[in-house]
Formats: C-alpha cells, sequence, structure tokens
C-alpha cells in the first residue's frame, strides 16, 4: 500500500516538474532582461538629454520674446500708438 502512495507520489511530482521546466522556458532569460534594460536606460538618457537641450531651447526663445516685446514697445511709443 504504501508503495503505491509512493509511487503517486512519484507521478504527481514529475508532472509538477514538467510544468515548472515549461514556466522556466518561457520566461525571459537573465541575458535578455539586462538588455531590456540596457535599452531602456540608452531611451532614458536620450530623454533626459532632450529636455535639457529644451530647456535652454525655451530659455533662449523667452529672452528673444522679451526683447521684441521691448522693442515693439519703443516703436509703439516712437509712433505715438502706445
Amino acid at each position: 500500500m504504501d508503495e503505491d502512495k509512493a509511487i503517486k507520489k512519484l507521478i504527481d511530482h514529475d508532472s509538477h516538474f514538467d510544468k515548472i521546466e515549461n514556466r522556466l522556458d518561457e520566461m525571459v532569460t537573465k541575458s535578455e532582461f539586462n538588455t531590456r534594460l540596457d535599452e531602456m536606460m540608452v531611451i532614458l538618457k536620450r530623454l533626459d538629454q532632450e529636455r535639457v537641450f529644451t530647456t535652454e531651447w525655451i530659455k533662449r526663445i523667452e529672452s528673444e520674446v522679451e526683447q521684441h516685446t521691448k522693442d515693439l514697445g519703443k516703436l509703439k511709443e516712437h509712433l505715438g500708438i502706445a
């Protein structure tokens, strides 16, 4: 009787091992995971650099707008429109 239980348990464990192996085959490997992380880091670095350049570009545009506003004010004063 104990032998039957042991055999059934072995068969049950064998099927569980097969399921585990199938799950492991579907999982991402460590190198694939690291490759994907590296790709994400490259994208993040580019975005960060782009943000810095965009901020500087906005500052330049804002200073130009300020200068143009001053010039327009002077022009309006000169023309007597203001």
